[in-house]
């Protein structure tokens, strides 16, 4: 451990013997103790401080002591270490050193790539299984980590950090062909994905069936969830069509889509997708009162940890494009000016 590094943390404990004597001491604040290897020695409302074990790691340490093992960057980057050596000292601040995504270096964008039709035929939208799996193998082979999109929710709530390299997949409308073609990759690579349904699409003879759904669902790598009942575009008012006639359909689209998937997968729809990635204030409103946590457009780009929940950027990927293009969709950081 460097000068600093051991500075660092002697202030740390400073700080917490300090607040110990300062103050009447709680039922469960430790005194400073001759605690053995991967002991707590001091612990506040704001700190705890152990010596390290031999099998403590970073992730280790922030799942023990903070539930969640996503956060042992924070953990390293309060320390100013690297990795851990057995009989350490190492503060653990309860606290949120930083937000979510964000250093002095860069700040972390996460791409949500959007995808339609798999398969030969089908146009510009179908991408076909040879490039689908090239796709996949390129994200496996460059250390990309494929996440829920769920897991947004929280990072934008600046409650939990994502991998570094982290990348979402989602595919609209539901193709049976998302069944047939991109699930069975999808598993090969333990990849997970969103399948955004439109609900009066089931029954077509182009469309995913329940019963599919319900195979894809209970493998715990794809959930499903709502883009309205009839694909309609919710950010448009028709000629001749009311105020009221509009809100209640947006209403409509919505609560109907929802209570669908709802019915017939047992899924809770927390995540809408807007039909040609068109929204307004009326749409994110009725979002909001359903108790929706995020909105997914299609307009190009990546999230940073500041992205609006309800107007997420998502990039299509079409069936023209080669792996080099497809690259172009993964920026995972922007470098911070310092100057």
């Amino acid at each position: 451990m460097s000068r600093d590094s051991c500075l660092h943390i002697i202030a740390v404990i400073g700080l917490s013997l300090l607040a110990a004597c300062a103050s009447p001491k709680p039922k469960d604040e430790a005194l400073f103790s001759s605690a053995g290897a991967g002991k707590i020695v001091a612990n506040n409302s704001r700190f705890i401080v152990i010596r390290t074990g031999p099998k403590d790691t970073f992730s280790s340490l922030a799942q023990t002591h903070l539930g969640d093992i996503e956060r042992g960057g924070e953990i390293a980057e309060f320390n100013r270490l690297s990795v851990i050596q057995p009989g350490q000292i190492v503060a653990i601040p309860l606290f949120r050193t930083r937000v979510p995504g964000v250093s002095n270096q860069a700040i972390q964008t996460v791409p949500i790539l959007c995808y339609h039709r798999f398969g030969s035929g089908g146009g510009k939208m179908s991408v076909s299984a040879e490039s689908f799996e090239a796709q996949l193998a390129y994200l496996s082979q460059n250390n990309y980590r494929v996440i829920p999109l769920d897991n947004l929710v929280d990072f934008l709530a600046e409650k939990r950090d994502l991998p570094l390299r982290a990348v979402v997949l989602t595919i609209d409308d539901g193709y049976r062909s998302t069944f047939e073609i991109a699930y069975p990759l999808l598993k090969k690579y333990a990849f997970p994905a969103t399948v955004f349904l439109y609900t009066d699409f089931v029954g077509a003879h182009d469309a995913l069936t329940w019963p599919q759904m319900r195979a894809m669902v209970d493998s715990g790598l794809i959930m499903i969830q709502p883009h309205t009942k009839t694909h309609a575009n919710l950010a448009v008012q028709y000629t001749n069509e009311s105020t009221d006639a509009y809100n209640r359909r947006i209403e409509n689209e919505i609560d109907q889509s929802g209570d669908i998937i709802t019915q017939s997968l047992g899924i809770k729809s927390t995540i809408f997708a807007y039909p040609y990635g068109d929204t307004n204030e009326k749409v994110i409103q009725s979002l909001q009162r359903n108790h929706y946590a995020l909105g997914v457009t299609v307009q190009a780009g990546t999230n940073t940890p500041f992205a609006p929940p309800y107007m997420l950027k998502r990039t299509m990927i079409y069936g023209d494009q080669d792996l080099q293009e497809f690259a172009k969709a993964l920026l995972i950081s922007r470098e911070v000016n310092n100057h």
